[in-house]
């Protein structure tokens, strides 16, 4: 195990890391069209991913003008309810529950767990591209409980961009060295990395793998084994 020097803070990202969120657009997608298939299903997450994606490197690279979490939701949400014919006169209603159906994200089965024992030890601040609105009913759902959270809409921006990672150091108070960053996305962890911050990758069926050139202070299977690792430093 890396050398850690002393951790004052725990920052975690939260959709992928500790809720499922294709897991939550999948039961939307079945909710809305009960006979879709799973191949089907995969194809509209990738393109709800897809749009979101696109979107935030629009704003990122100033090609866009800066819009929360939920205006990109519902745009994600009309795309993929005009990919499946979902007609004019049900297309509201449609988008809607599509919309409604990303903050309704289960966690994965030691979220809830794992955070409540290291928050025992450490104060724990979640850092979300989700908006704070998003957030609420997002933790509210599944059951998350935090010391704080912060949203990247706070800085008008998403992460990876710096601004999003500086607002997590601003609220701690103290180095970014002696915070550490935990997700399952290695993009994610780059982007701490790069100001300062320790990292911690989580695995997760979902989510953004190590490449071989990523060197994170901690490598964990899942939370409760991350709680371990942390125990022993």
């Amino acid at each position: 195990m890396p050398a850690l020097p002393d951790i004052d803070l725990v920052v975690f990202d939260v959709l992928g890391t500790m809720v499922d969120e294709p897991g939550g657009l999948r039961r939307g997608f079945r909710e809305l069209l009960p006979d879709i298939g799973d191949a089907r299903a995969e194809e509209l997450v990738e393109l709800w991913h897809r749009h979101v994606g696109e979107q935030q490197r629009e704003m990122l690279a100033g090609r866009r003008p800066y819009a929360g979490s939920a205006v990109v939701d519902r745009e994600a949400a009309a795309r993929v309810a005009a990919a499946v014919g979902i007609g004019d006169e049900k297309e509201e209603e449609a988008v809607r529950s599509l919309a409604a159906a990303a903050l309704r994200l289960d966690p994965w089965p030691d979220s809830a767990r794992a955070l409540g024992r290291l928050a025992s030890r450490y104060p724990v601040v979640g850092l979300s591209n989700a908006d704070h609105a998003a957030l609420t009913r997002i933790n509210a759902h599944a059951g998350l409980r935090w010391h704080q959270m912060l949203s990247a809409a706070d800085a008008h921006g998403y992460k990876p961009a710096p601004e999003v990672y500086r607002l997590a150091i601003a609220n701690a108070g103290c180095p970014p060295e002696r915070l550490l960053m935990v997700a399952a996305h290695a993009w994610d962890l780059r982007g701490a990395q790069a100001l300062g911050m320790r990292t911690a990758y989580v695995e997760r069926p979902v989510g953004d793998p190590p490449s071989a050139t990523d060197s994170f202070d901690l490598f964990a299977k899942d939370l409760d084994d991350l709680a371990i690792q942390l125990d022993a430093i």
